[in-house]
């Protein structure tokens, strides 16, 4: 290839992109795409889109958020070697490298392509991007696949769990801490409750060879009038990661079902936030192939990416980037050149050789 994806990566992480100010970063990449006669190029607030049109049977997505987390020491690029450091290197100014070269070297693929390129993943659900393009310009995400470039070290890891967050509120009766038992500590109540979620199993399902891991844990405790006050109340946050072998509707269920031993009439459970989970698509032909052809790692994403907004519109999706997801939003957060070259082997193959055995 042409482009140098190392220095490419570089001087994408010198522009600054920090969530809801990536303004810079997509005005960069519109420049480089937009006079390539082989893509139609849209916008879409900050979101820009690249798609070719071949006629080809199958189309794929790849792609990406160019947002990242606040800078935290390490807002621009540090070169040493074959290792670039600096915020969002990572997460994901890597796999936009990827993106933006495949875009510009692969004129004519076996497949045909759609480049996502999506503002506002970093922070919460409600400002993402992609789903502002699914709700404003939904045609323009129709595929067969989907790649996200999300850090993954050159594996495949294979859809995502699912997540629940809910609030319990346990209730009780006020007194004087000096008269104690005219009252009713609604805190004290909560012990049975935080004993059941500590001595909770969690299922460990294997899906399409991969192993999934659920959770459920409380996250945080909210109670209490002043020191000499029995509570009344008390908030607990729980936290409930489930496997793509359930629907949404059915871990809410499952959930409240390890609830209601410890809930009495008067207490209350609502459901604060949920995301859906998304199978893994390692059985889609062109997945199979480069999994095959490069041997590559392949695991459950045990957390939760926009993988799942694609597989909930039914086109399967993985993630497969440049970088070790454990160094990201970290002071330290670097990206190795073999990351970057491993990806960009596997998506290059995957776009003509794969591809074309279709």
């Amino acid at each position: 290839m042409t482009t140098d994806l190392f220095a490419l990566t570089a001087e994408l992480v010198d522009i600054a992109s920090e969530s809801r100010d990536e303004q810079a970063i997509v005005a960069f990449v519109e420049q480089r795409l937009r006079p390539l006669e082989h893509l139609s190029v849209i916008r879409v607030g900050d979101n820009l889109v690249a798609r070719t049109e071949l006629g080809h049977g199958c189309r794929v997505v790849l792609g990406g958020h160019t947002d990242t987390v606040p800078a935290n020491g390490n807002a621009d690029a540090r070169v040493e070697g074959g290792t670039i450091w600096g915020v969002g290197s990572a997460d994901m100014k890597g796999g936009l490298a990827v993106m933006l070269a495949s875009a510009e070297l692969h004129t004519s693929p076996a497949v045909d392509l759609t480049y996502v390129f999506y503002a506002r993943e970093e922070i919460s659900s409600s400002e993402s991007g992609l789903e502002e393009l699914f709700e404003a310009a939904p045609d323009l995400l129709l595929a067969d696949l989907a790649i996200l470039g999300e850090p993954t070290d050159g594996a495949i890891e294979a859809g995502c769990q699912g997540s629940i967050r809910a609030d319990v509120t346990l209730r009780g009766s006020r007194a004087h801490t000096a008269r104690a038992w005219m009252g009713r500590n609604a805190i004290h109540r909560l012990a049975p409750l935080l004993v059941a979620l500590n001595d909770y199993e969690p299922r460990q399902p294997m899906l399409s060879g991969c192993q999934f891991h659920e959770a459920l844990l409380a996250v945080e405790v909210a109670g209490g009038v002043s020191g000499n006050v029995v509570p009344d109340s008390v908030t607990l946050s729980v936290a409930h990661r489930f496997a793509p072998d359930r629907s949404a509707a059915e871990a809410e269920k499952h959930l409240r079902a390890v609830l209601a031993p410890h809930l009495e009439p008067t207490d209350e459970v609502e459901i604060i936030d949920v995301a859906p989970a998304a199978a893994p698509a390692v059985d889609h032909p062109l997945v199979a192939a480069v999994i095959e052809r490069h041997q590559l790692e392949v695991r459950a994403k045990l957390g939760w990416t926009d993988v799942a907004r694609f597989a909930a519109r039914g086109v399967p999706a993985i993630n497969l980037g440049p970088g070790d997801p454990t160094v990201a939003h970290t002071a330290d957060e670097h990206l190795e050149r073999a990351s970057l070259d491993r990806v960009w082997t596997v998506i290059d193959d995957l776009v003509n050789g794969a591809g074309a055995s279709l």
